[in-house]
């Protein structure tokens, strides 16, 4: 599995979750402290101006742990509701089935 973050000039982290291993709320958060350090690197001057996140109803994004940890930094949230429905077609071919 592979978690992407990406912004308008391109991916900013990718991380390759090893055959078998899950997401979790724990998971995931050690993955956003990789994605600060790597907005550090690659994008020093947006934790200046501010970080928004767009999560969407998986359970590590709604775990608490997982929403106390944008209020630490700073970071804000753009939920969003995510169905198949909502899906556009090229995200299928990015993420697979």
């Amino acid at each position: 599995m592979a978690i992407v973050f990406w912004d308008s000039r391109g991916m900013i982290l990718q991380h390759i979750l090893p055959k078998g291993e899950s997401v979790n709320a724990d998971r995931y958060c050690e993955t956003l402290d990789r994605l600060r350090h790597a907005v550090r690197r690659k994008r020093p001057g947006l934790l200046r101006s501010g970080v928004v996140l767009q999560h969407n109803n998986a359970t590590p994004h709604t775990a608490k742990r997982t929403k106390e940890w944008p209020e630490r930094y700073r970071w804000d949230l753009f939920p969003i509701q995510l169905t198949v429905q909502t899906l556009h077609p090229q995200t299928y071919i990015y993420l697979g089935p």
